[in-house]
């Protein structure tokens, strides 16, 4: 089963509202997929599914499919790696403690980088609070202090932002702390949902992408797909993944990696098709709310 990076050609499966990163709320994700005419749509907020009842909600009122699930971050051998865990049970005490504390050291790690900025910039981790739209639910990462620095006026906008201050090579940034993908993996197993890793060869994200043998060594633990049509994975990268999803029995999808007005990126420009997220849904935990 693959994915097709042709625009309304399917289901879009990694998608943000303002509960992590993301601009639009739950139902603003869901009007843009009904708008661009969707199969259907994930809702994947970083590390928490605080946003997933009012995207059900949505879902229902606006008759657009959804899928459930989380973008969560993991390591492997110093590799940052994020695990899209779809459709699981929220009331697993595995993953919820799992959750919890990658929350509670994406917090540190924020506050450590205002501390450092506010070195050179007068920014306040106060000023990072108030361009957060939800509140304790809303998981806060380096979106929300890029937000600050544009609405002090340091920045045109939030890319400019990443570029000159919080971006990995800067003086200002602080490395996560994450758990180990294999724990990720056997977590979302656990809780009875489906491991697909986002975007595994973007190369704009780490300098050293997941070998082959890194992702054969998850695939051991559980792990169910890759996201194989991203618009961070080269053409090149595409067809390697492509052939590691063959010779692994993995399944393949397509996402846009979608933040709103947060990213350029457009919901949409990759998708999955029906039949893999049909074999999604049967394996999952819980069902697409349709």
């Amino acid at each position: 089963m693959t994915a097709r990076n042709v625009t309304n050609a399917g289901w879009d499966l990694h998608c943000h509202s303002a509960y992590s990163d993301g601009t639009e709320s739950p139902e603003g994700l869901v009007l843009e997929a009904r708008r661009r005419g969707l199969a259907g749509v994930g809702i994947t907020d970083h590390d928490t599914w605080a946003g997933w009842d009012e995207a059900e909600e949505a879902s229902r009122r606006y008759g657009v499919p959804l899928v459930r699930g989380t973008e969560i971050t993991a390591d492997v051998d110093g590799i940052c790696v994020h695990m899209l865990g779809l459709l699981y049970s929220p009331d697993d005490e595995v993953l919820r403690s799992l959750f919890e504390t990658t929350r509670e050291n994406r917090t540190k790690r924020m506050k450590k980088m205002v501390e450092n900025l506010s070195a050179d910039f007068p920014i306040t981790w106060d000023d990072v609070i108030a361009q957060v739209k939800e509140g304790e639910a809303t998981t806060i990462g380096r979106p929300h202090i890029a937000d600050a620095m544009v609405a002090l006026g340091f920045f045109p906008n939030r890319s400019a932002a990443f570029a000159g201050t919080i971006n990995k090579n800067g003086p200002y940034y602080v490395p996560i702390v994450s758990p180990d993908a294999r724990t990720v993996v056997e977590a979302v197993k656990h809780a009875g949902g489906v491991a697909v890793i986002a975007h595994p060869a973007a190369t704009s994200r780490n300098k050293r992408i997941l070998t082959d043998e890194h992702i054969a060594g998850l695939a051991q633990a559980g792990l169910d797909g890759l996201e194989v049509f991203h618009r961070d994975n080269s053409p090149e990268q595409q067809q390697r993944l492509l052939g590691l999803a063959r010779d692994l029995h993995l399944l393949t999808t397509g996402g846009s990696d979608w933040h709103g007005a947060g990213k350029p990126n457009v919901m949409g420009e990759n998708t999955t098709d029906a039949a893999t997220v049909e074999e999604i849904a049967r394996r999952g935990a819980i069902g697409i709310v349709r």
